[in-house]
């Protein structure tokens, strides 16, 4: 089965390059298209950044993110688009999932266990139980 929409949901962590060379594995054709989403958390603003005017504390990280997932779009074999979103990060990759119609959604895990998991929860988690489509799964 080829797949169309690849839903790739990417963080500033190292699993964000290992979930990027998990796609090589996939069935992709010039014809598949993968979305390379980020989501901003709504406080995403460092605060050394708290004396800028609004506006450029956001468009700060914003303009970071962006610059890396760049990057990883020239590392793709198909077309691609960048989706970089604010919010919570499990509703809004569920959002673009249902918005692109997803064959599938890559998402990297952060390998918690234990307490770890449960008090900071995981988000791979909720989204393989919320999600629209097959979801992939990146471990370390």
């Amino acid at each position: 089965m080829t797949l169309r929409t690849v839903l790739v949901a990417l963080d500033e962590s190292d699993r964000s390059q290992q979930t990027i060379d998990a796609l090589e594995h996939l069935q992709l054709s010039a014809e598949s298209k993968v979305i390379l989403c980020h989501v901003l958390a709504n406080d995403s603003s460092p605060s050394d950044l708290a004396d800028l005017p609004h506006q450029y504390a956001r468009e700060i990280p914003y303009r970071q993110v962006e610059k890396q997932l760049q990057l990883y779009q020239q590392q793709l074999p198909c077309h691609s688009e960048i989706e970089i979103v604010t919010g919570e990060p499990v509703t809004e990759i569920i959002r673009l999932a249902h918005i692109y119609h997803c064959d599938l959604i890559a998402i990297g895990c952060r390998g918690l266990t234990g307490v770890s998991r449960i008090i900071q929860g995981s988000i791979s988690s909720q989204v393989f139980s919320e999600a629209p489509c097959s979801v992939l799964v990146v471990r370390n």
